[in-house]
């Protein structure tokens, strides 16, 4: 059975797009090397196209889908890519016709039995699924990382909804299927301007649930208290990510 979909992000289609960051190629080259096959890659709840583009430089075609229609009327048109509205447990692909599916930032929203009974079902024999994660960001700046730490833990931290938990456990404690692999340790960084930050931290569900609740803009008030300690607000900062991913092939 579908679970209901718990649309977070619709309303910030546009902000999202923008400011997420980007996977590292290396990640996408190394689940490309990991498929006997390149043919049909499905992007599995693809937001606005995060790893879509990603995977369609390394794939002959890719199916990318989302429950939220304003999410894909984000996402940038590719001739590879097909993008479709449907949720993650009902893809519409024929049995047994994708080399790939990934899960981007989005496994914590699923019914995963239902999803992996459809990844099952589409996925071909040594086909592989790949699931990733990343959790909070952190600064070279250890004065500007404290309040960003502070921000995100304590500020927002009744916005988060409870599946955040998941994401922060880097999906260790969720089930997974099939033969799991042992891949290598991905990076994700960043350089950004101050205001590419504060676009970012306003793309977080968490934030735009204290504004609705709270009538304040906490992102704003969050810029005003890190300009001193930024400086020039177009200096570009380091930004890291720890990145988890969980991939698995199916028999």
């Amino acid at each position: 059975m579908a679970a209901a979909f718990k649309d977070h992000f619709s309303r910030l289609a546009a902000t999202y797009a923008s400011f997420r960051p980007r996977y590292p190629a290396a990640l996408f080259d190394y689940l490309a090397k990991s498929c006997r096959r390149r043919e049909l890659a499905w992007d599995c709840a693809c937001g606005s196209a995060q790893a879509t583009l990603d995977l369609a430089q390394r794939f002959d075609a890719v199916l990318a889908t989302d429950a939220s229609a304003a999410q894909l009327a984000a996402a940038p048109a590719h001739p590879k890519v097909r993008y479709r509205v449907a949720p993650a447990e009902a893809s519409g692909l024929a049995a047994a016709s994708a080399d790939l599916v990934t899960v981007a930032q989005a496994l914590h929203w699923f019914e995963l039995a239902s999803f992996y009974a459809e990844v099952d079902r589409v996925l071909v024999p040594r086909g592989v699924l790949a699931a990733w994660t990343y959790g909070v960001l952190h600064l070279d700046d250890a004065r500007i990382d404290r309040v960003i730490q502070e921000f995100y833990g304590t500020t927002l931290k009744v916005y988060w909804p409870p599946e955040r938990q998941l994401v922060e456990s880097g999906y260790r404690t969720l089930p997974f299927v099939f033969a799991e692999m042992k891949p290598p340790r991905f990076a994700m960084r960043e350089d950004w301007t101050l205001p590419q930050l504060i676009g970012y931290i306003r793309s977080w569900s968490a934030t735009a649930r204290y504004f609705e609740r709270n009538a304040l803009d906490a992102a704003a008030a969050l810029q005003t208290t890190l300009a001193p300690a930024w400086g020039d607000p177009q200096a570009a900062r380091r930004i890291s990510w720890p990145l988890s991913l969980r991939i698995s092939i199916k028999p």
